[in-house]
């Protein structure tokens, strides 16, 4: 990827964790640690690698996406409003009666997203039912499932993991936001997975380990993703949660902790922003 490209996605990054801050902040509710820690997957999908546009929603031969991990909705729609598919000042009405932004995507309000999702392993099976479709209808394009490295406790997610190998679904790419925290401790403390990368093999995917805050180190493997023949693949992106807001960072508190005003004001001077 060219070192403008890289620049650009780093500033927009930047500015999407500013945004959250004052977003969640001024609501009161929402889930900015598992928002952190999905940023640039998020800006990376929608601004280099999917063919996705407000324009082409009704196409058919266009790449899919869903936000499996749906409680990330606030960044996912940062991303979607900055991409066109909604007026930026609806943001405002994140989480509130009768909004177009629910607590966790909808389908049926909200433009651009695909699968309403929100019961952990929904995404998974969706997206091996949409790849399927694309392979019987003969499209070549992808469909991007981002999940959470909570939510493979769910046994869900391994029936939909053996189905897209049996059928050899090798335009799925899930991408685990691999955070190390959930809602309530460590992914260790709650259920430990023991060998990630091993179990997912096992299932019959592919596995690319990446930097999952690193544009480079993503986009490579996705790169190599979209390549891959015959089998589905898993893209384990290592992250940490609440990225970028030190006393958020790894502490499973912030999985939907409000943000108070003197954590307002520490948060935004650590990203660099006057208050």
């Amino acid at each position: 990827m060219e070192v403008a490209k890289v620049d650009h996605l780093k500033q927009m990054n930047h500015r999407f964790r500013q945004e959250l801050i004052e977003l969640l902040h001024k609501i009161q509710t929402g889930h900015p640690g598992g928002s952190l820690s999905c940023t640039e997957i998020l800006t990376l999908l929608y601004f280099d690698k999917m063919d996705i546009t407000p324009l082409n929603l009704q196409n058919p031969e266009r790449d899919h996406f869903i936000l499996s991990k749906g409680h990330a909705a606030p960044m996912l729609y940062l991303t979607l409003a900055e991409k066109g598919f909604f007026d930026k000042e609806e943001l405002q009405n994140l989480r509130q009666i009768n909004s177009m932004l629910q607590g966790h995507p909808c389908s049926k309000t909200t433009p651009g997203v695909e699968v309403s999702t929100g019961p952990l392993g929904l995404g998974i099976s969706a997206g091996c039912g949409i790849a399927k479709g694309l392979k019987m209808q003969g499209i070549d394009r992808h469909v991007y499932v981002l999940m959470g490295d909570g939510e493979i406790q769910e046994g869900v997610v391994w029936e939909a993991a053996m189905s897209a190998a049996k059928f050899k679904l090798d335009n799925l790419v899930v991408i685990l936001d691999a955070n190390g925290v959930q809602l309530d401790g460590t992914t260790e403390e709650v259920m430990p997975m023991g060998d990630i990368k091993a179990k997912w093999e096992a299932f019959g995917f592919r596995v690319i380990e990446a930097n999952g805050h690193d544009i480079t180190s993503l986009s490579e493997a996705i790169d190599e993703a979209k390549e891959i023949e015959g089998k589905p693949s898993l893209i384990l992106a290592h992250t940490v949660k609440g990225k970028g807001i030190s006393f958020m960072e790894g502490k499973n508190i912030w999985h939907g902790k409000p943000i108070s005003d003197a954590e307002y004001v520490t948060a935004l001077k650590e990203l660099e922003v006057e208050v």
